[in-house]
This record gives C-alpha cells, sequence and structure tokens, in this order.
C-alpha cells in the first residue's frame, strides 16, 4: 500500500528539527540527529528495538515492517499527538543505536589485521 507523505510530515513535525524522512522502496526512513531510527510503512511506525525506546514507550506491541524484517516496536498513534513523549522516545533510541554504532566501530579498528608489507629485498 505505501504510507502517504501526510503521515511522515506529520511524524516530522512532532518530531521537530532534528528529525529527517527518506523515501526507501515506496516507504520511508525515519532519521534523529542523522540516525536510523525506524520506518515508516503503511502509515505505521516502527521503531528499532532498543532497551532505551522500551523503557520508554513501556508496554508495546512489535511487529515486522514488512516480511522477513526483524521485528520493531510499534508506535501507536495515539501516542504521536503528545509530542514530548515523542521526542523522549525518538532521542533515547537514537542514543543508544549511535552509542552502540561507535562502539562496534571501536572493535572493528581494534581487531583489523595487519596488512603483510611488500618484500623490498632481493632474492637470491
Amino acid at each position: 500500500m505505501g504510507s502517504t507523505r501526510s503521515v511522515v510530515d506529520y511524524l516530522l513535525l512532532q518530531l521537530g528539527s532534528e528529525a529527517t524522512a527518506k523515501p526507501m522502496f515506496g516507504e520511508y526512513g525515519l532519521y534523529f540527529r542523522g540516525t536510523l531510527i525506524g520506518l515508516v510503512c503503511d502509515d505505521r511506525l516502527f521503531l528499532k528495538t532498543t532497551s532505551a525506546g522500551a523503557q520508554v514507550i513501556g508496554s508495546h506491541e512489535c511487529d515486522s515492517p514488512y516480511p522477513g524484517a526483524k521485528p520493531a516496536i510499534v508506535v501507536p498513534e495515539d501516542l504521536w499527538d503528545a509530542r514530548e513523549s515523542m521526542r523522549k522516545l525518538a532521542s533515547a533510541t537514537e542514543a543508544e543505536l549511535a552509542e552502540a554504532k561507535s562502539g562496534s566501530s571501536r572493535t572493528a579498528r581494534g581487531t583489523k589485521k595487519a596488512k603483510a608489507k611488500p618484500r623490498t629485498g632481493r632474492r637470491t
């Protein structure tokens, strides 16, 4: 079915200037402070599952935004009107995702194997 731009625009309005959305395969990726935090699919808001987001939202439903996708937190429409709660949820989700991303990139750099140095001497 696809999401309507008016739904995405409303969510962006609620989340403030730190939020952006990009079209993705007929749906939208939702970004907060430059980090992909979720998707808007079939006019439903799916946030990546984080413990911080789950703590902010409390009791919640999880579902896959599309077949084969990881389950995500489904943000109920009645929460969309609560601007401060939506910003708190987006901020908590972004912070945990950004922390995980920075931690994994440090680990990856720290465990890289050194490249073999080319031989410069002559063989005899």
